[in-house]
This record gives structure tokens, C-alpha cells and sequence, in this order.
């Protein structure tokens, strides 16, 4: 299941650098209505999460992530067609709406419920972890192989014979086989059967949103609000290689340097490292240091934040806290990517300048309040 995630999270995320190349070079939108599509996916997300507990509870759930799945593999068949008519701007939006329908929701079944149904009760933290570090290490690898596809194809080397479109095509036809593999590792997973509740409610903030975590989700969703913004610019293959080294080094950090350390030092430490990384980008846009820094300061957050949301749940509320900690992570990363275009675009010094403050603010914000407000109100 966690490669399943992997695998979710990598179609999702090579449409990053492939998607606006599409929709500038082949659907000739410009890049407001660019960044408008690109932050459609956002609002896709959180459509469904009130129906996330009858879905799962109703009809099995395995099958339920199975066919949101399937529906966001054919969903990244769209790009294929050469319809006119399926290439109009409002219809655009409709398509990344429902690409964020099918994958909050698919994100939400995964890791709310088919992934803490298969574990015992004391391994469940430990596997919500590593679940979610797998999906976090899409955030590098989805957007490598989608611009290593296309330097391939020869968009990022241009070729003559080779146009955006061909090549961007690609991407898109990659992203579809991840969906096929993700469903394909969970076809193998056998998933007891549970007996749905008594008072079963078609709409329900269970398994959905924890309102309890509302300031935990606003500090997180800066955050990724701020790297989303840093998504939308043009970034080499071996930038999103050394993040990953940066997500690599966060793990060490956590097991190793922050394990017996004070509760909110994690924290504070990694929002310090993200502002770090876009001071060099504002002094040396192209300064090898950036990356891994980036890397490690958005791993150490990522991950205790999602220790803060499972702390904060009550009895029966584990898969509640994982999906409100998804939403604020995916949405942040979307509505930053959507601003990038539509606010930014060719204006990257101004973006950078933006994202540092909004990082500034979300370390402010948690030294100020947050931490307390969490201390005072966790229930593990």
C-alpha cells in the first residue's frame, strides 16, 4: 500500500512540470486561465470528503479506492483526444476538478482506512509515517521522471520533429500506467470486512475533516502554500533529485537528531531551513545549496505535523487527522502551483519574495500559537 501511494502520488505530481506545457503550447490558454486550471485541482479535493464514511462504509472499501483509481487513469486520457470541443477552457476546469475528486478521495480511503485497517492497533502511527513518506518522495520523483520523459522526447532538447504536444503526451500516458500499477498492488491486499455503523449518515465529517485541527491545517497549508508557488518555476531534473536527498537527510534527522530533542524543534527547524533555501534563491537563484535544504526543512515539517494531527485525534478519529492532513498538504501544494501562473508568471523574484513571507508567517504563527494551542488540546 505504500507503493501504492508512491505510485498515486507520482501521477498526480508529473503533471506539474508537463501539464501547463500542455495547456500553454497545445490548448493555447494563457497563463492565468493556466494557473486557474492548475488550482481547480484543489477545490476537486475536498468535493467528495463528505461522503468519504458512507462510501467506505456503505460498499467495500478497497473497491471504492480501486474505482477513484481507475476513474483518475482515464481521466489522463483526455489529453489524447483531439476534439476541439474537449479542449475549451470551462471543460479544462471541469477535468482537473474531477482529477482532484477521484484522487482527495482515492488519497483519503487509502490513508484514513485501507491502510489502518491491515495494521495492529500499536503500529498504526508507524505506518501512517511511512505511508505518507512514501507519497511525500513523489513530490521529487514524479516530477523527475515526468522532465526526464520529455529531455527524452525531445521537448526539453529540442528536436525537429518533436512537438510540446507529443511530448507532453507522454507524461500523461506514464501518469495513467502508475494509476494501473497502484490498483494492481492493492488487487493483491486481502482487506477484512467491517460491519457498517448502526447510524450511517450520507454526509459526515468522519474520515473527512478534523475541525479540531483547523490551526494545525492553516500552518500547514502556508507551508506547502509557499513550495507549491516554487513548483510553478522552471526547475531542472537535477533539482528535484537533490529534494529528495533533502528528504532522505530529514529522515536521518528525525531518527537520529530529533528523537529525544524538545517537542517543537522539529518544527521550527524546518520552516528555518525553508526560509534559508529561499534567501539563497533570492541572492543565487541557481546555488546547488537550495534544493536539499528545501528538501529537509519540508521533510522534517511533513512529517511532524502528521505526529501533531494523529496527537491531536480523539478515540475512532486516526483516519479523520490523516485526511485533513492530506488536504492541507495537497491543497496548499495545488493553490501554490495555481498562483505560481496565474500571479507570477515571469515574475519569479516577486514569487520568491512571496513564498518567504508566507514561510515567515507560518513560523511565526506556530512559535506564537500553534504549539501551545496543540499542547493544550492533544488528546495522545
Amino acid at each position: 500500500m505504500a507503493i501504492a501511494n508512491l505510485l498515486l502520488s507520482m501521477s498526480v505530481t508529473m503533471l506539474v512540470p508537463a501539464l501547463p506545457i500542455w495547456l500553454m503550447s497545445t490548448v493555447n490558454l494563457d497563463s492565468q486561465q493556466t494557473g486557474l486550471a492548475m488550482g481547480a485541482f484543489a477545490v476537486g479535493l475536498f468535493l467528495p470528503g463528505a461522503l468519504c464514511s458512507y462510501l467506505v462504509q456503505h460498499y467495500r472499501r478497497n473497491i471504492v479506492f480501486l474505482i477513484c483509481v481507475l476513474v483518475l487513469a482515464v481521466s489522463m486520457t483526455l489529453p489524447f483526444y483531439r476534439l476541439p470541443v474537449l479542449h475549451a477552457f470551462p471543460l479544462i476546469i471541469i477535468w482537473r476538478t474531477l482529477q482532484g475528486v477521484a484522487f482527495g478521495l482515492a488519497q483519503m480511503v487509502l490513508t484514513s482506512t485501507l491502510v489502518i485497517d491491515t495494521c495492529e492497533s500499536h503500529q498504526r502511527t508507524e505506518a501512517n509515517h511511512s505511508a505518507t513518506w512514501f507519497g511525500r518522495f513523489a513530490l521529487s520523483l514524479g516530477p523527475m521522471f515526468a522532465l526526464l520523459l520529455m529531455q527524452l522526447s525531445g521537448l526539453i532538447v529540442p528536436s525537429p520533429i518533436t512537438s510540446p504536444a507529443m511530448s507532453t503526451l507522454n507524461v500523461f500516458f506514464l501518469a495513467m500506467v502508475c494509476c494501473i500499477m497502484a490498483v494492481v498492488l492493492v488487487l493483491f491486499i486481502h482487506f477484512p470486512f467491517r460491519v457498517p455503523e448502526d447510524n450511517l449518515h450520507l454526509f459526515s465529517l468522519d474520515r473527512f475533516f478534523l475541525m479540531s485541527g483547523l490551526p494545525l491545517f492553516f500552518n500547514l497549508f502556508l507551508v506547502t502554500l509557499a513550495i507549491g508557488m516554487l513548483m510553478s518555476l522552471p526547475v531542472t531534473i537535477d533539482a528535484y533529485g537533490m529534494v529528495m536527498v533533502g528528504f532522505l537527510l530529514a529522515l536521518l534527522a528525525q531518527r537520529f537528531v530529533f528523537c529525544d530533542a524538545e517537542l517543537k524543534s522539529e518544527a521550527v527547524s524546518g520552516m528555518l531551513l525553508i526560509g534559508a533555501s529561499l534567501i539563497i534563491l533570492l541572492a543565487s537563484r541557481y546555488s546547488p545549496l537550495t534544493t536539499p535544504i528545501l528538501g529537509l526543512g519540508l521533510g522534517l515539517v511533513g512529517g511532524r505535523f502528521l505526529l501533531f494531527f494523529i496527537k491531536l485525534s480523539r478515540h475512532c478519529q486516526r483516519g479523520t487527522s490523516q485526511s485533513t492532513f492530506m488536504l492541507g498538504w495537497e491543497s496548499g501544494l495545488a493553490i501554490g502551483v495555481g498562483l505560481g501562473f496565474y500571479v507570477f508568471h515571469n515574475r519569479h523574484m516577486e514569487m520568491l519574495l512571496t513564498a518567504l513571507i508566507l514561510d515567515i508567517v507560518a513560523l511565526l504563527m506556530y512559535v506564537i500559537w500553534t504549539h501551545r494551542w496543540f499542547l493544550a488540546h492533544k488528546n495522545r
